[in-house]
Parts: structure tokens; C-alpha cells; sequence
């Protein structure tokens, strides 16, 4: 269903937006309520010709899968079509087991919700709708089912055949029809990302705020690859484009790193260094925050010139100024790419997103006991109607279990299946038996539909248009054999209304919002991410931590603000493993391939690393516990091939700056007023 970030909001249908998509409609919209009527209209007809057993699947079913672009409209389409498909070969095998066991079929079927609960709040974008489908399409087709086994076969088919109708129909007119190609919205979402980048890395330049400019370019770069897999559907150049996005996104991250990484090394240069770098520092972050691309290679020409004269930590900082122009530039010719659909090379893999398989198995645990309360009631009084609650509960349950604020589109979608409801109502049972023919038919579905299609393409009306279009036809209910029962359409209306306001007070009730066990299981989920880190080939290591990194740290700033001054730990958690494993990708890319007795000691140095990550993690009593095996590195360093090198001292500087971070994050978890020795780190002011 199209339910994205807009769910979230508190539409009113009295608004400035309301009367302005009513009166005065953008083109794109009229074009998406046309599209989507006429998908429907075809959708419906076949399903008539065809005799289906159950024509309004088709017509709801093109509803659900329209999207503002055509890739959107596949992929939505192929996953729905994926989950239904799975939900109803479950669905034959439950009822195939236990169709005459009330109990054990219910305890199954709230199992197999629970389970692609927890698979959809684990998975992004359409893979986690089709999860979803698979959940809740069992509980449609089996839940009928059970009163008469031997139909099962029959429904399962039926429903997969009405909606896979509704999907080509959608796809179809989709396609030839004003088609909008989400790849030619990518390189505009990219060089949004860009831009975003460039900023973030001259604020980190001049020393500014960590969350806002940082935040907004992970935001970008976030929902730039969410995009990006939509694309794949739109033939050669939208997979060109999305692989060119992919090397984008990585560039980016790596851009980050090295603006981080010079703004670490500044922080150990004396005075006199940092006066004498102060020129360049101003000149770079001019450069990146005016996005002047044409002047970074002559830039760096002239840092290059400049790196003879300098020594010490000076000369460190000018190569990581250095380097930092080189991945602003590789980020530029990505750029560029993207607008021309040719990636400038294979991207090693795809970024990661964080995954919390506990609070899924929450969610679905939810969901399963949710769903037992409202079967009971069914069972216990014997409602004829009282199915269509058990079902709608599961779907909505299933819907939005994984958003940030599920009682408020819930809420959202309950709204406007009540405003469908009397429109419906009139439609049914006055409209429809005084008419006669497919033409008045659509007429008097598509007058509703049309003005709630406008709706669905404007963020502030979604969540409410959305379900208005779904349960208008659901409740309508067209057929070859229509029924104009009053009381039959209430039951079916009024099983709907409390199925739906019963999961949201469910939602309200278990709300499972993030607490201090969350945060405890994120910073364990960042620390065995490092301690992988001493183990992963760094090329393929880049796009897994950068991705699941930045993944944590949105989250974690969404409610930054709600938390109180004392309790923010949990973000500087995530800075400093971000700082942590950045450092960690500079030491192991600088000391990749080295003579064997450095290896050795390598080795030896990452071993004790992942030990004192994967042990008690950062406390204010093992602020010391890389003293050692840092020393013995440095020893080895220094009496190797590399000492003086560039890469040498690279490497070295990543291992006082591992040292360093190390120190501050065990000392930030230290007791409140607990005084801490200050330390000397070596090379400090070299």
C-alpha cells in the first residue's frame, strides 16, 4: 500500500493542501489520478469478463501498487505479487493441517504473522512489503477458509489471480502512459546527496555542530539508496544509474571519513602548526561549501608543493587535506556519471542498513498476541462479521509495525476508511440498483476515486486518501452478482472500523518504543561491527560499516532531541564508533600488504583489538587497554621498511588516533563527577 513517511503526519482535510489538490492540481497528479483510474477501469472490466470470483481485488489491488513512477509501480507490483503468491501456498497448508482445529490453525496462523512481522521490520523497501503480503494474505485467504476446507485451493487461486490481474493492468498503463522514470529522478537525488556531502565535510573543516550538516548528508545518502533499487526496473539505463548512484553513495561515505579524519588530526598540532595550517583549512572549506569542482585538482597540486616544506604533524594533516580533495573529486566524477548513466567503476558492494533482530521479534510477538485477543473474541461471539476484524487487524498490525509512530498512521488509516465508509454506503445501496451497465458503473466508483487519487500524491493527504480509495471499493464491493443488503454492509463496515482502531490500540498500549536495552543492544551491534572490521578485507568492508554506521547514527538522531542532557550517551556511542572503525579502515588499508614481521605484529595488534571490543566494550576502568599492544605496533612500525613512508605514517598516525578515541570513549561511559588522569598520546604534537 502507498503509506511511506506521510503516514506519519496528522493530515487535515480542511487544509491549505487539501483544497489546493481539489482545485488547482498539479499536472503529475491529474496524470496519476487519470493512470490509476483507467488502470482500474481495465482491471475491472477483465475481472468482470473474466468472471473472477471476487472482481474488487483487481480494482483494489491497482490502487495499492500505484506509485508516482513507474519503477516504483513494478517493483511494488513484483513483491506484492511475490507475497501474495507465498501467503496463499501457506495459507492452503494450514488449513490442510489444522482446517477443522480451531486452536492449533489460529496459534499457526499468528505464528506465521509474527514471523513476517519481524521479517518486514527487518528488511527496507519493497523486499519488507513483500513480507507484509505473505502475512497478511495467509490470514485473508485461510480465515474464510477455515469454516469450509475443501475452498481453500479455490480462494488461494481466485486471490492470486484478481490481484496479479490488478498488477499487469497497473504496470501496463503505468508504462505507456505518461510514464515517470524514477532513473532520471536519480541524478537529481544524487547531486542533492552531493552537495549534502560537500557541506558536511566544510563543516567538519571549520570545526562546527557534529549533528546538523553531518546528519542531513547521511539523510541524503540514505534516502538516495533507498531510491536506487526502484530503478532496476526501468531497463539498462535505470540500472546503469543506480549502479552509478551505488558508487556515489560509497564516494560520499569515504568523503565523510576524510573530512572526520582531518578534523581528528588537527586537534594534536601545536600552536605554531595549527596557525601555519589555518590558510589551507579556510581555502578548502571555501572550496567545498561553494561546491567549486573545477578548482580541487589545482588545489591539490598546490598541497602536494606544499608537503615538502612541512614536517611532523603538520606534514600528516596537509596529506589527509590532501586526500581529502581526492575523494571530494572521485565524488565529482560520480556525480557526473550518475547524469550520464555510466559508473565510473564496479562498486565493491551495496551499503548495509543496521538491523535489530530482537525488537523484530518484538514486533511479530506483538502482532501474534494482537491477533489471538481479536480471534477470541470472534470465536467467543460467534460474529458472522466478526472475521473481516480478525483479518484487518493482521494487516494493519503487520502494515505498520516497524514505523517510528505506528499508532499515528494507524490512526491515519482508520480516518479514512471511516470517511469511505458512507461515500460507500451511498454508492452500494443507492447509486448502484437504480443504474445498470459497466459504463454507470465506473462512474460511480470513479467519481470518488478520482478526487482521492489527487489526494494520494500529496505527502499531507496520503495516509488518509490511501486506505479511502482501498476500503471505498472494498466496501462497495462490485461483482457479476451484486448483494444491496443493508445490514450485511454495516456488519462489514463496523468489522473493519474495530479491527483497525483495535490494533491501534494496540499500538497505543505496546507501543515498544526505544528504551536504555535498545541503546544497550545498538552499541553492542556497533562494537561487534568493529570487531569485524579486524577481520573484513577493507575494500568490502567500506560499504558494510559506512552503511550500518550511518544507519544507527539517523536513527539515533531522530530522538536525540526528545532525550534528556544526561541521557544522550547512546550518540556519542555511535560518533565514536563511527571515528573508531573509520581509524580502523585507515590502519588496515595502510598496512594491507607489508614484509612479514609487520604483518605479524599486525596481527597480533588487531587479535587484542577485537578482544577488548568484543569483551567489556569501552569502560572508564580500560581507558589504557590498547596502551600495549599500540606501543608494540609503533615499535614495529618504525623499525620496518615503511618507516618515513607516507604509508608509515599514515598507518602510525591511525594508531595514536585508534589509542586516542579509545581513551575518550571509555572515559565518556566514567561515573559523573569522576575525575579522569589526562594522558599524554604519543606523537601528540609531533
Amino acid at each position: 500500500m502507498y503509506f511511506g513517511a506521510s503516514a506519519m503526519a496528522k493530515p487535515s482535510f480542511f487544509s491549505s493542501d487539501l483544497v489546493q489538490v481539489l482545485l488547482c492540481p498539479r499536472l503529475h497528479e491529474l496524470q496519476f489520478a487519470v493512470k490509476a483510474l483507467l488502470a482500474g477501469g481495465l482491471a475491472l472490466y477483465l475481472a468482470f469478463s473474466l468472471e473472477l470470483e471476487q472482481p474488487q481485488w483487481a480494482l483494489m489491488t491497482v490502487f495499492v501498487v500505484s506509485q508516482p513512477y513507474s519503477g516504483m509501480v513494478l517493483a511494488k507490483g513484483m513483491f506484492r505479487l511475490i507475497g501474495t503468491c507465498a501467503g496463499a501456498l501457506v495459507s492452503i497448508g494450514m488449513v490442510a493441517l489444522y482446517g477443522q482445529a480451531s486452536l492449533p490453525f489460529l496459534l499457526l496462523m499468528a505464528l506465521w504473522l509474527a514471523f513476517c512481522t519481524a521479517g518486514a521490520s527487518l528488511l527496507h523497501n519493497h523486499a519488507s512489503y513483500g513480507f507484509v503480503l505473505a502475512g497478511y494474505t495467509a490470514a485473508i485467504v485461510a480465515l474464510p477458509a477455515s469454516a469450509d476446507p475443501a475452498t481453500v485451493f479455490d480462494q488461494a487461486v481466485a486471490r492470486c489471480s484478481e490481484i496479479g490481474l490488478g498488477i499487469l493492468c497497473a504496470a501496463l498503463v503505468n508504462v505507456l502512459l505518461w510514464p515517470r522514470r524514477l532513473e532520471r529522478q536519480l541524478a537529481n537525488q544524487g547531486k542533492a546527496a552531493w552537495e549534502a556531502g560537500l557541506q558536511a565535510a566544510a563543516a567538519e573543516l571549520r570545526g562546527a555542530d557534529e549533528r546538523g550538516e553531518l546528519l542531513a548528508a547521511l539523510g541524503r545518502i540514505a534516502a538516495a539508496d533507498a531510491q536506487r533499487d526502484h530503478a532496476w526496473f526501468e531497463g539498462a539505463l535505470g540500472r546503469a544509474r543506480s549502479q552509478a548512484l551505488r558508487v556515489l553513495g560509497l564516494d560520499l561515505l569515504g568523503l565523510l571519513r576524510a573530512a572526520r579524519k582531518v578534523a581528528r588530526e588537527r586537534r594534536l598540532l601545536d600552536p605554531a602548526s595549527a596557525h601555519a595550517l589555518q590558510p589551507w583549512l579556510e581555502e578548502l572549506e571555501a572550496l567545498l561549501r561553494e561546491g567549486r569542482q573545477a578548482e580541487f585538482e589545482a588545489c591539490r597540486q598546490r598541497l602536494r608543493l606544499a608537503l615538502d616544506a612541512a614536517h611532523g604533524q603538520l606534514h600528516l594533516c596537509l596529506v589527509c587535506l590532501e586526500r581529502l580533495l581526492g575523494e571530494a573529486r572521485a565524488a565529482g566524477r560520480s556525480v557526473e556519471a550518475l547524469v550520464y548513466g555510466a559508473p565510473t567503476r564496479e562498486a565493491p558492494g551495496a551499503i548495509a542498513w543496521h538491523r535489530d533482530i530482537e525488537r523484530g521479534v518484538l514486533f511479530g510477538l506483538r502482532s501474534a498476541l494482537a491477533f489471538l485477543c481479536v480471534a477470541a473474541f470472534w470465536l467467543a461471539s460467534a460474529w458472522p462479521s466478526g472475521l473481516g476484524a480478525v483479518s484487518i487487524t493482521g494487516v494493519v498490525l503487520s502494515l505498520f509495525a516497524s514505523r517510528d509512530n505506528p499508532a499515528q498512521a494507524g490512526l491515519n488509516f482508520l480516518r479514512g476508511i471511516l470517511l469511505s465508509i458512507p461515500l460507500a454506503g451511498f454508492v452500494a445501496l443507492f447509486y448502484l440498483p437504480g443504474v445498470d451497465g459497466f459504463p454507470l458503473l465506473c462512474l460511480g466508483l470513479g467519481v470518488p476515486l478520482f478526487f482521492a487519487a489527487l489526494c494520494v500524491n500529496r505527502a499531507s493527504l496520503a495516509g488518509i486518501a490511501s486506505p479511502f480509495c482501498i476500503f471505498f471499493v472494498k466496501n462497495v464491493a462490485p461483482s457479476n452478482s451484486m448483494s444491496y443488503d443493508l445490514a450485511h454492509f454495516l456488519n462489514n463496515a463496523l468489522s473493519t472500523v474495530l479491527g483497525v482502531a483495535f490494533a491501534v490500540l494496540v499500538f497505543n498500549l505496546v507501543s515498544l518504543r526505544p528504551g536504555e536495552r535498545h541503546y544497550r543492544r545498538m552499541l553492542q551491534a556497533t562494537l561487534g561491527d568493529l570487531a569485524r572490521l579486524t577481520l573484513r578485507s577493507p575494500a568490502q568492508a567500506e560499504a558494510w560499516f559506512g552503511g550500518r554506521t550511518a544507519d544507527r547514527l539517523i536513527r539515533l538522531a531522530q530522538r536525540y532531541d526528545r532525550l534528556p542532557e544526561g541521557r544522550r550517551q547512546p550518540w556519542s556511542d555511535g560518533l565514536m564508533g563511527l571515528d573508531f572503525g573509520d581509524e580502523l579502515l585507515y590502519l588496515r588499508q595502510c598496512l594491507e600488504e607489508v614484509p612479514a614481521s609487520l604483518a605479524q605484529a599486525r596481527d597480533r595488534y588487531l587479535r587484542r583489538l577485537r578482544l577488548a571490543l568484543l569483551g567489556d566494550g569501552p569502560r572508564a576502568e580500560r581507558d589504557h587497554a590498547l596502551d600495549p599492544p599500540t606501543a608494540r605496533l609503533l615499535k614495529a612500525l618504525a623499525a620496518s621498511p615503511l618507516a618515513g613512508s607516507e604509508r608509515g605514517e599514515l598507518a602510525g598516525a591511525a594508531l595514536v588516533q585508534l589509542q586516542a578515541t579509545w581513551r575518550q570513549w571509555c572515559r565518556s561511559h566514567a561515573p559523573a563527577g569522576t575525575a579522569l588522569r589526562a594522558d599524554p598520546l604519543p606523537g601528540a604534537g609531533r
